[in-house]
């Protein structure tokens, strides 16, 4: 019997990346799962979390949290970071609270990052994709600190056809982006950008490979300001590549 997981696609990849969202489609499709998207999700409620709005966050996560709960199967995440929010930060809101917190707690078995899902639940570490380039790895802080997700992500890129791996240079320094950090504190951001720019440079990969859309934007969008080319890609996307 097919398998159905339910799609939680994120904002950042609904309104600025939709090509990662299809990719992941299409991935765990090849990998003989069945896809749904419930309609009525919306953001996860992490960045008012992270600012301490949790009135707002609480809300929102209810929201997600009732959507959910008309769906059966693995809730799936291309994203550490709203994975994490799903799975760690929704009983945190609801700590004290003797009705939602069953519910949030039952959210939180059933969430995984996409990576994850495809390499501890289904068993795969092959799904047939080709590049031919070279390639290094970005540890996202949610995925890899968030969720301990690494060796997950790694598996999957070691078995890409025609790739090369070069490892990254402080390879688990934060990017810089952390949601709300980078505006509230651009100029620590910036820096740190600007390290990881270097560091990714350093690698000698033509492409920098990660798990989530908050760091690919951060990344690509400090490569542009430098009229350097973007070279970040969704891990998605190089696994659907060759399988067209």
């Amino acid at each position: 019997m097919t398998q159905t997981v339910q799609l939680f696609v994120t904002c950042l990849i609904d309104t600025l990346e939709p090509q990662i969202g299809e990719a992941v489609v299409r991935v765990l499709e090849r990998a003989g799962v069945n896809v749904e998207f419930p309609q009525d999700q919306t953001c996860c409620g992490q960045p008012a979390f992270n600012a301490g709005l949790r009135d707002d966050a609480r809300k929102m996560a209810q929201h997600t949290i009732e959507a959910f709960e008309k769906t059966t199967g693995p809730i799936v995440i291309p994203s550490g970071s709203c994975a994490a929010m799903l799975r760690h930060g929704y009983p945190e809101l609801f700590t004290d609270d003797p009705v939602w917190l069953p519910r949030a707690e039952a959210l939180a078995l059933r969430t995984f990052e996409f990576t994850e899902f495809l390499v501890d639940e289904l068993g795969i570490t092959n799904v047939g994709a080709h590049y031919p380039g070279e390639i290094t790895y970005h540890p996202s802080c949610h995925l890899l600190r968030g969720l301990g997700v690494d060796h997950q992500p790694r598996a999957l890129l070691d078995n890409i056809g025609g790739a090369q791996f070069n490892e990254l240079p402080n390879a688990e320094d934060c990017c810089g982006f952390g949601g709300v950090f980078s505006v509230e504190h651009p100029e620590i951001s910036a820096e740190m950008l600007k390290r990881k720019i270097n560091n990714t440079a350093d690698s000698g990969a033509d492409t920098v490979v990660v798990c989530d859309t908050g760091c690919l934007l951060h990344i690509n969008g400090g490569l542009h300001r430098q009229r350097e080319k973007p070279n970040v890609k969704h891990i998605a996307e190089i696994l659907d590549l060759g399988k067209r």
